[in-house]
């Protein structure tokens, strides 16, 4: 195994020491640094067990597979705890999940932990969840029922209570420059003009006073989650330590959260910066050498363009996924305004080079941020700041003739700004539907629904379901009785797993079975053909008519059509794109097997239809 080591060391290590010193060496980085970073490399290789390392073997780019189908859950709102969730995993393949997400399951800080992204220690089990042996149980469990495995790694700080965080409360010196502190607030100021607050109304400021030290610490998100040093090579070659020792217990993917804020400059926004690039490029080249079956999921939600560069390109990768964030919130965008054109920009400007691709999601554990193009915006003669607040009335249940139930999140009274909270079932128009008794309502929400499912698991990337979706989970208002969640707004659609509901999924025509076995059924097409590989591009068709959205995959054998109606009225929409693109002739839906014909002046597309299309034989 160790000449294995060597070669992959080899292939590597000029680029990586190259890079190593790029960013470290003015930092006062010296040969013993990066010697101290192989070293610890080489241990946990050796540390990794045989089944790893013949996990290895398998292809660099695995989760491009038309099986990649992902699942989003606490483990607590989900099972209870680690032993208790074995017994659904029975549940997760009936809907055809082959990845779960477990949702921050390390110890975190007591009382508020901002949903376990607060982390005290990152080698050991949330005690609330088990044991590192349930933790290695279920692993093992997951990887025989063909399900590989998530978890977060919160590497842009940790929580107050973490050992470093502690021994720098003590006065140690070495364990205070692994956080970003200041004597007084002359340099906290600097930061401070240019920074923006993350969450200005429940966490105010960029800093956190700490009296026992006489010390400013920079606090980017709360006052108890510390920003790490990534300006110090030990907390970088700390951090690619603990990600290796996840990795080797037989975690398949990790997501990397809050990339963006890992560097900071004063005179900065501190977001996005190069070095940071550089920091994830290392990230991956190192895991290539010691665990390369491990995926790197990064978490950057920001503009898009500044997305996108987390993908890295063809000779210097970085995360092999990334969230398609600017997606999602053009998918909430054009069911808002019945208008596609925001999606269709994005899908052929941003391509993911080969090596990777995005994670497709409708909703997840997080609120919906208004990040759209505003340039783009702008040039439709609209106003980007009305728009968004359009977006923002529309979905926070202030907007006449809104279908949506959702809840305004972090409103920001100097720029208006404000983000949204909900699931899918409320924003899309089920709750407000059943609370009415308004049957129409209740039917046009539940196609909403499926074709949002549908925009996921058809596009490009690995497709990933929010736990209690699948079953049309409904906003939950529990959480305001819980003190240590009263004042997290989002707990709203972080919820315990309604299993009762759930078994109305076997019920026929209930709101449950009709989302569980239309997206079961999405499920099961996409396993079926390779055109839902994550290596086959989409090319997008423009229509005559701004609500339907239109794509086709192809290879050289086979091709695919896939539109989508995004407003409640009957379309009609014209043949001749598609026949520009050269399809003609009679084609099948892989759903209802209606035939539609492309030779054909004009095609029909129900409200909220979803068509996958393939040639008629």
């Amino acid at each position: 195994m160790n000449s294995i080591y060597e070669q992959r060391l080899n292939r590597h290590i000029k680029e990586l020491r190259q890079i190593y010193f790029k960013v470290y060496k003015k930092l006062g980085a010296t040969k013993k640094d990066f010697d101290a970073l192989l070293n610890m490399m080489s241990k946990r290789f050796l540390d990794r067990s045989d089944s790893l390392h013949q996990l290895d073997l398998r292809p660099s780019k695995w989760y491009m597979s038309k099986d990649m189908i992902g699942y989003m859950v606490y483990t607590d709102l989900f099972a209870g705890d680690l032993k208790k969730l074995e017994s659904k995993i029975e549940y997760l393949q009936e809907l055809g999940i082959t990845y779960v997400h477990l949702m921050p399951l390390l110890k975190t800080r007591e009382g508020e932990n901002d949903g376990g992204y607060a982390v005290e220690d990152y080698l050991d089990i949330d005690p609330i969840l088990g044991t590192h042996d349930d933790f290695n149980q279920i692993l093992t469990t997951f990887r025989e029922a063909h399900i590989d495995v998530c978890i977060d790694y919160v590497i842009n700080h940790t929580a107050d209570t973490h050992q470093w965080a502690k021994k720098a409360l003590e006065g140690d010196k070495y364990y205070q420059e692994m956080y970003m502190m200041f004597d007084d607030r002359s340099i906290p100021d600097i930061y401070d003009k240019y920074v923006p607050e993350v969450l200005p109304d429940k966490c105010p400021g960029n800093f956190t006073f700490k009296k026992e030290i006489n010390k400013w610490v920079f606090t980017s998100f709360s006052s108890f989650q510390w920003d790490l040093n990534f300006k110090n090579p030990k907390v970088f070659e700390n951090m690619v330590d603990i990600m290796l020792q996840l990795a080797n217990k037989g975690v398949n993917i990790i997501r990397l959260d809050a990339i963006p804020f890992m560097w900071k400059e004063a005179g900065t926004n501190c977001r996005n910066l190069g070095p940071i690039h550089d920091l994830i490029h290392m990230f991956h080249i190192i895991k290539d050498v010691v665990a390369p079956s491990l995926a790197i999921l990064g978490e950057a939600i920001v503009e898009p363009h500044e997305i996108f560069k987390y993908f890295g390109d063809e000779h210097k990768e970085e995360c092999g996924l990334l969230y398609n964030a600017n997606f999602m919130v053009n998918i909430w965008n054009a069911f808002a305004t019945r208008d596609v054109r925001l999606i269709n920009d994005d899908n052929k400007k941003y391509i993911p080079p080969k090596h990777s691709c995005w994670m497709n999601y409708l909703r997840c554990h997080d609120d919906i941020g208004w990040g759209f193009n505003e340039e783009l915006i702008e040039s439709f003669g609209l106003s980007a700041f009305h728009h968004k607040q359009y977006l923002i009335d529309f979905y926070g249940n202030r907007f006449p003739g809104s279908f949506a139930k959702g809840e305004i999140y972090q409103y920001n009274e100097v720029n208006k700004d404000a983000r949204i909270n909900g699931t899918a079932a409320s924003l899309l128009g089920l709750e407000k539907a059943i609370d009415e008794q308004f049957m129409y309502e209740q039917e046009i929400s539940i196609k909403r629904i499926l074709l949002g499912h549908a925009m996921i698991i058809a596009h490009q990337g690995i497709p990933l379901i929010y736990s209690g979706d699948e079953i049309a989970s409904l906003n939950d208002h529990t959480y305001l009785n819980d003190p240590d969640k009263k004042n997290e707004g989002r707990w709203v659609h972080r919820q315990f797993f309604d299993w009762t509901r759930a078994t109305k999924r076997l019920i026929h025509n209930t709101f449950e079975h009709r989302v569980f076995s239309g997206i079961q059924e999405m499920i099961n097409i996409r396993k079926t053909d390779d055109l839902f590989n994550g290596d086959v591009a989409i090319n997008i068709i423009e229509n005559d008519d701004i609500s339907v959205y239109s794509f086709y995959k192809k290879t050289d054998h086979d091709h695919l059509i896939c539109i989508f109606n995004f407003s409640e009225q009957l379309k009609h929409i014209s043949t001749t794109p598609y026949q520009k693109d050269h399809f003609s002739g009679l084609y099948m839906d892989l759903f209802s097997h209606r035939p539609i014909d492309f030779s054909e002046v004009n095609i029909k597309i129900a409200p909220y239809e979803v068509l996958w299309l393939k040639k008629a034989e």
